[in-house]
């Protein structure tokens, strides 16, 4: 059986990279709202995902204000197809 990818397995990364799927980019609130997590531990995963090359992250200011956004990338889109098929695969032998 292959092997899940460790960084996905994490259920708050999971979800942000679910969540990124679904839209071309996504606010660090938009996110933060969603997934219900603490601004530390969101902005901790975040990192991971973007030094694993899963998603890009952009920091600027508008008005005088920080906005962070987010977006999947394509090596985070294949990770987490290739999850997704592992975990298919996982469950078919459970099931047979």
């Amino acid at each position: 059986m292959r092997e899940l990818d460790p960084l996905l397995h994490s259920q708050l990364r999971l979800a942000v990279v679910s969540l990124l799927l679904s839209v071309e980019e996504a606010d660090f609130s938009y996110l933060k709202d969603k997934t219900q997590a603490t601004s530390g531990n969101l902005s901790v995963q975040i990192d991971k995902l973007s030094e694993a090359g899963y998603i890009e992250v952009k920091k600027e200011i508008v008005g005088k204000k920080p906005r962070t956004s987010c977006r999947l990338t394509d090596k985070g889109r294949d990770a987490l197809k290739e999850y997704v098929e592992s975990l298919k695969e996982y469950l078919g032998k459970l099931i047979s």
